[in-house]
């Protein structure tokens, strides 16, 4: 990916990259717009969750597809971000990549859905949840740093 100077680069990470992250990455790309340009990456990356991908096609995305990558092969490629985003569980921030700097580091603690419980309908309305609060995290976010 060839990155454009004018736009701000986020980079989210997250354990596995296979739920929170997306969600963050997928978020800002359309709050955002043109303005940034975004990436998700995790430190042992395995495959989107399946919740994720059915709760983010709620909302009109698209996951179905979409691959993992790790963290690291971002920073052995030169990546630079002007934003680094942890979106961990702080209970399990321990098991969150630190992505080496200079970026503002930002860390954001969201519930793993890995860890979420109950019936499967249980575990979409929290999967829901969790989607609705990474919305409302990006919003802010975006208006944090460009504004309306």
């Amino acid at each position: 990916m060839v990155y454009n100077d004018s736009k701000i680069k986020v980079l989210f990470v997250c354990v596995h990259n296979s739920g929170r992250s997306q969600m963050a990455e997928e978020y800002l790309r359309r709050v955002g717009r043109e303005r940034f340009e975004v990436e998700s990456a995790g430190l042992e990356p395995t495959s989107v969750n399946p919740l994720v991908i059915a709760v983010m096609a709620e909302d009109g995305f698209d996951l179905s597809k979409k691959g993992t990558q790790a963290a690291w092969n971002l920073f052995k490629e030169g990546k630079f971000y002007n934003y680094v985003i942890t979106v961990c569980d702080r209970t399990q921030e321990k098991e969150c990549p630190i992505f080496p700097k200079p970026f503002v580091q930002l860390k954001w603690s969201f519930p793993d859905p890995e860890s979420f419980s109950g019936t499967e309908n249980e575990k979409m309305e929290q999967t829901r949840n969790l989607r609705d609060s990474i919305k409302s995290r990006i919003e802010q976010f975006v208006e944090e740093i460009i504004g309306s």
